[in-house]
């Protein structure tokens, strides 16, 4: 029997002004109706570069993302590559010293920081709503803005390289190298400034996903019913907002002195050079875990969907994925055991980065039980997932080695590390990223991915992933330190160099075999349905790809698992559900750019909130900021006062308000969202 929400009365609501508080009607918006068209024209933004610029559709935003990201992939890859060709024998000269500085460091600034957290905030953007029930995140214009500072920011570290003046200290940047005595070229101040760039971008994102959760899940998604990769995201957002500001004060000080005259890490002054450690890995090590939760949460949510079941132990992974981050604020000396620390710390950060290993291990357990208990499908997707798992168990397992001090103590600075390093951030990102796209192309595009060239992108990628960086354990063994350019034949590491070398250039033809069936599909690739692999989560109940307003109406969820409501119950094993949703019905918002806020916990619903339209503002207001950073780098302090002053005006522009910003839900008519 149909249910009509004004016909309840549910406690606990909270009235507004009566002239703003409305009832939202209860029912359907078939696709082709007149409301469902009057839905298409008020959420879809101008057609030609108008709209590019102005848009802040979250799926327009989270595609630029993953595609931006994706772009500086390629060309850290690339970077890879050279710096192998120059490994792969002794005594070569490809590259100079100096040159070969400039490339290890864009190398790892592009993979960390213009990469790693980027494209997993695309997954994020672009699947939230649609993962939770709402038409858009909490704030699309920080939205926006958060994608063009970004891109700004890549733009400006890249600025230099052309020129041979790119940053030449290593992605860690330490001083006193990266001070003014030894390093007197613009170099470390195009790094410094685009950081402190780059991190506006990361905070306003990471503020818009926390408020997104809290506030924009659909009715009856109880704080217990939300997917695990919102959770990575949340956890990884809320570590940002702490730790963004100790790496952007780091990186303002490093300019102060190299700029100033300042000396917070000069030590003839008395200045203190292990601050900038200190500062750098209390970002540094929760950052590995924020560009690596996430991902897991992709694993996760996806992995189910091919194992015809829901995750084997939900709560947990909730938990672990929370304690992970945790425990990551705890272990930041982990990178500072040669540094002559005293013993007692480093006693108990040793014992702290052997712990963090119990919550990975939940997790690892999770996924395996879900394939053991279930009935698995075996497409590319699962494929990238489970080869997800086994890097996932390498990396983290050389993790713990190196959380034995005396080991650390032999095993830091050699390429042991960057094999440990290259596990954890390349295989371990890069494999549920690769499987996410094939898993979500459907949802992005409306067409599948071919699933034989899927097959074989992933099993070139998976034995040139290994075959690449697993000698690199064995490089590090025999003694071979980080970031030479070069070796004597004498040292016996040309064969284990030339491994690795021939490994990386299979890995990258596998994410060439990846990129041509990318580009094949989005021509020919087959039609898709709303839900082509049979999935459980929201985002499978609404068009491939999805119209400009998400979901016609506002659906009421009353399960974990939406779509598998008819063959599970709450406790995910066969039968019937006792209390289903029709996620063709729910809440019809009808007047302008709305969708329903809900309470934190329960998601019950309060408010109907009015979203933004398109704006220019945020491109300008990234632009001017961005333009600030370029004026400090060169010096140009009136340009510099012009930019600001832009930056204010846009803003204003930005923040000039409207009329109407949203209507509380009067006491009475609401609909229980309980499950």
């Amino acid at each position: 029997m149909t249910h009509n929400p004004a016909d309840d009365r549910s406690h606990g609501a909270h009235s507004g002004d009566d002239r703003l508080s409305r009832v939202p009607d209860f029912g359907r918006a078939p696709i082709g109706s007149a409301a469902e068209a009057h839905l298409a024209h008020t959420w879809e933004s101008a057609p030609g570069w108008r709209g590019s610029l102005s848009t802040v559709d979250h799926k327009t935003i989270g595609l630029r993302y993953i595609v931006t990201a994706f772009v500086f992939l390629l060309i850290g890859g690339v970077e890879a590559l050279i710096m192998r060709v120059q490994l792969s024998g002794p005594d070569l000269t490809l590259l100079t010293p100096e040159q070969y500085s400039q490339l290890f460091t864009m190398h790892g600034v592009t993979m960390i920081f213009l990469y790693a957290l980027p494209i997993l905030s695309g997954f994020s953007n672009y699947l939230w709503p649609l993962l939770l029930g709402s038409r858009d995140m909490a704030f699309p214009r920080l939205n926006a803005l958060s994608y063009w500072v970004f891109l700004f920011a890549g733009i400006f570290m890249y600025a230099s390289f052309p020129i041979g003046q790119a940053p030449n200290a290593g992605w860690f940047n330490y001083v006193p190298f990266a001070g003014p005595i030894y390093n007197t070229g613009p170099n470390i101040d195009v790094f410094a400034l685009g950081m402190v760039l780059l991190g506006i971008s990361t905070t306003v994102g990471s503020v818009n996903f926390v408020v997104t959760l809290f506030r924009m899940r659909a009715p009856g998604m109880t704080i217990n019913r939300v997917p695990i990769l919102v959770w990575g995201t949340l956890t990884a957002s809320v570590a940002n907002l702490l730790v963004i500001p100790a790496v952007s004060l780091a990186f303002f000080l490093l300019w102060l002195d190299r700029q100033i005259g300042t000396y917070f890490f000069d030590v003839v002054n008395g200045g203190k050079p292990l601050l900038w450690q200190h500062l750098f890995w209390i970002f540094g090590h929760p950052w590995v875990y924020a560009i690596v939760l996430p991902a897991m949460g992709i694993v996760s949510d996806a992995l189910p969907t091919f194992c015809r079941r829901p995750l084997v132990g939900y709560a947990m992974m909730a938990l672990a994925t929370m304690a992970t981050m945790l425990l990551g604020f705890e272990v930041w000396i982990h990178h500072m055991f040669a540094t002559g620390l005293p013993t007692v710390a480093l006693s108990i950060f040793g014992a702290a980065s052997m712990v963090i290993s119990i919550p990975s291990s939940v997790a690892v357990f999770s996924w395996i039980a879900t394939i053991w208990l279930g009935r698995p499908v075996f497409k590319t997707p699962f494929l990238f997932f489970a080869g997800f798992v086994l890097l996932f168990v390498i990396g983290g397992l050389s993790g713990v080695m190196t959380a034995a001090v005396s080991l650390d103590w032999q095993l830091n600075e050699t390429y042991f590390i960057v094999a440990h390093l290259h596990y954890v951030l390349l295989g371990i990102n890069v494999f549920p990223v690769i499987g996410g796209i094939y898993y979500w192309f459907p949802k992005f595009t409306g067409r599948m991915m071919d699933e034989k060239m899927g097959r074989w992108s992933f099993w070139v990628m998976f034995i040139g992933f290994n075959v690449g960086f697993f000698p690199m354990h064995i490089s590090g063994l025999l003694g071979m330190p980080r970031r030479i350019y070069t070796y004597s034949s004498r040292m016996g590491w040309d064969t284990v160099n030339m491994i690795t070398s021939i490994g990386s250039f299979v890995f990258a033809l596998g994410v060439l075999i990846f990129l041509v069936n990318v580009a094949i599909s989005l021509k020919r690739g087959v039609r898709a349905g709303p839900n082509p692999w049979d999935a459980a989560s929201l985002e499978w109940s609404i068009p491939s790809p999805p119209p400009a307003y998400n979901f016609a109406v506002i659906p009421v969820v009353a399960s974990r698992h939406p779509l598998w409501e008819g063959r599970l119950n709450e406790n995910g094993k066969n039968g019937e559900s006792g209390n289903r949703s029709s996620l063709e019905e729910g809440y019809l918002l009808m007047e302008g750019r709305e969708t329903m806020g809900t309470s934190p916990i329960d998601a019950v619903p309060e408010i109907i909130l009015k979203m933004p339209d398109d704006s220019y503002a945020p491109f300008f207001v990234g632009l001017f900021v961005s333009l600030v950073f370029v004026g400090m780098l060169l010096h140009w302090w009136n340009f510099t006062v012009l930019m600001i002053i832009l930056t204010i005006a846009a803003l204003i522009v930005w923040m000039w308000p409207r009329k109407t910003l949203a209507q509380r839900l009067p006491d009475a008519p609401r609909r229980e969202a309980h499950g």
